[in-house]
């Protein structure tokens, strides 16, 4: 992502942004609520027009080759976006069927997926009677149906209990270490940030720092990533 800017009318919600995710890392974008980050991920995903700056996904420039651009991204969006009346399965297939796959070949990649969140036991239950927990890993499986390089996941945690939290957090690390997939993760909780993870300072629009979580505390003078965020956006983070 390269000079971004985008605004709602007068209201500039992220100005000149600037980093790159890497694979094989993950990556935080640390904000509080109404910093810009589902904005962000709006424009990386094409549900918003680029209106400043560009952004190219390992080489393809989302505007002018979305299709290739977007074929390596597996995307978890805040809001739930599972169809509640119908399978596990089913949900998998339909996706599956929208990026072009069949349905022979997707019921074997709904297998692996399945298997990889733990929930290949519960694949013929409606979603409706899933826990957040488990619809957030259903979403994850759904977004690596594809085969993408990376994963992007907009406040995947959001609702769930301490739990959950952990397990998300673990399985999708383990994506990384396991997989070399690069994440982009964002989030409000400093709690969900590890010391080897790269941090980007989202705050109001603007990216304040980015970096290694120890080379921005250090460069803050902070003694802790929660302490590091205070000092650069003046307001307190959960």
């Amino acid at each position: 992502m390269q000079g971004i800017s985008h605004s709602y009318g007068k209201r500039k919600a992220l100005d000149d942004v600037s980093f790159s995710v890497a694979p094989s890392s993950f990556t935080v974008l640390l904000g509080l609520n109404g910093a810009g980050k589902s904005t962000l991920f709006s424009l990386i995903t094409r549900l918003y027009g680029t209106q400043a700056g560009s952004i190219h996904i390992f080489g393809f420039d989302i505007g002018r080759n979305p299709g290739e651009a977007l074929r390596r991204l597996g995307v978890v969006f805040q809001p739930r976006t599972l169809d509640l009346d119908l399978t596990i399965n089913q949900n998998l297939i339909y996706h599956a069927a929208l990026h072009g796959i069949s349905a022979h070949e997707a019921k074997a990649r709904a297998k692996i997926v399945l298997d990889q969140v733990m929930m290949s036991d519960r694949a013929n239950d409606k979603v409706r009677d899933l826990s957040g927990g488990q619809m957030r890993r259903v979403e994850i499986a759904r977004a690596l149906l594809h085969r993408p390089n990376m994963l992007l996941l907009d406040e995947p945690t959001v609702g769930l209990d301490i739990k959950a939290r952990a397990d998300i957090l673990a399985h999708v690390r383990g994506l990384v270490a396991n997989e070399g997939m690069g994440v982009l993760w964002a989030t409000h909780l400093i709690d969900e940030i590890e010391t080897s993870d790269h941090v980007l300072v989202l705050h109001q629009g603007k990216l304040l720092d980015k970096g290694l979580v120890t080379e921005v505390a250090a460069r803050t003078g902070a003694p802790d990533m929660r302490t590091a965020f205070n000092r650069l956006t003046g307001s307190e983070a959960r």
